[in-house]
């Protein structure tokens, strides 16, 4: 099979894979327990007024109806009005997107060169002090909760030591880069651990490979075979972890946000729920669903590129 109609078998996998899980996010969503016009209308509502609120927000419709109206909307960003506030549900989305897309897009920027580096590391030295160090480093990070380590950092270097800013209350992110650096640990500790441990046993089995041999037979230099054949095949499974690590990420950076008082995405999602804020709800989890199929299908089309070959070109 070639690039071309593998690429276009997985984006109609993931266009239906969209499709579930909009349709599953608005069925949960309308199965949570509760009244939204009960909550906005106060304490001791007026059944009157319950049933205004339910009119004005369109909740005494059918439920099918409401669904074909608010899917006709994906497509234009529509994802409806805030139950709470009365603005519309993109701007939450567009608002908050910024902090989160800084936090994903560092996270991420970061996390392949040093995974990458330190899985090599470990593997060019198998067996060495420095191989077992980074491994036992990685089982140890591994096993701590991101809360858990962030409160950590928290109480270490931003209160007791007082190095680096422990929330980000009234900060802008960009222009004082000092408050991401407690965030980023949190969000980078985990994922390295892991990818980079996938790295080295790829590595570890390219380098004992039939190929790799052949190719020392042939004369080519060391450094050729480590980082021109034995390590495209050794990454191939750590792209498929980095795509399981992005939809780890989703989740982690509500913890990370909600921790360092961050007002991105996972901020909107927690008041949101708190406020039974339904169309907020929906917009955000279309949101993460899309970006969570996108990046899979990414991460399948690169590790379909980086196949495991057999052959040695000189």
């Amino acid at each position: 099979m070639n690039l071309a109609s593998y690429t276009a078998r997985r984006a109609a996998l993931g266009l239906v894979q969209v499709l579930a899980v909009v349709t599953l996010v608005f069925v949960l969503v309308q199965a949570l327990p509760g009244d939204a016009a009960v909550a906005l209308a106060g304490d001791n509502p007026d059944p009157a007024r319950i049933a205004q609120i339910r009119a004005a927000m369109g909740l005494d419709r059918p439920v099918l109806e409401r669904f074909v109206e608010w899917l006709a909307g994906l497509p234009r960003l529509d994802f409806g009005v805030s139950l709470v506030s009365g603005r519309p549900v993109s701007e939450f989305l567009f608002g908050a997107i910024g902090p989160t897309a800084v936090l994903a897009t560092l996270t991420l920027v970061l996390l392949l060169p040093i995974s990458v580096m330190a899985g090599v590391l470990a593997a060019l030295r198998e067996g060495s002090l420095l191989d077992r160090a980074l491994t036992s480093i990685s089982v140890a990070l591994h096993s701590i909760p991101e809360f858990a380590l962030a409160v950590v950092l928290i109480a270490v270097f931003g209160v007791q030591l007082a190095w680096l800013p422990p929330t980000a209350v009234g900060a802008d992110l960009l222009s004082q880069p000092a408050v991401l650096v407690l965030p980023l640990v949190v969000l980078l500790a985990r994922p390295i651990c892991s990818i980079s441990r996938l790295v080295r046993a790829g590595m570890v089995d390219a380098l004992a490979s039939d190929y790799v041999r052949h190719a020392r037979r042939l004369g080519l230099g060391e450094t050729r075979i480590r980082f021109a054949h034995a390590l495209p095949n050794a990454l191939a499974p750590a792209v498929q972890q980095v795509a399981r690590t992005t939809d780890w990420l989703l989740g982690g950076v509500i913890v990370v946000e909600a921790v360092f008082v961050i007002p991105g995405l996972g901020t909107v999602l927690v008041d949101a729920v708190a406020g039974r804020d339904l169309p907020v709800v929906q917009g955000l989890a279309v949101v993460f669903a899309v970006s969570t199929v996108a990046v899979n299908l990414v991460a399948d089309l690169v590790a379909f590129r980086l196949a495991p070959r057999t052959e040695v070109v000189a």
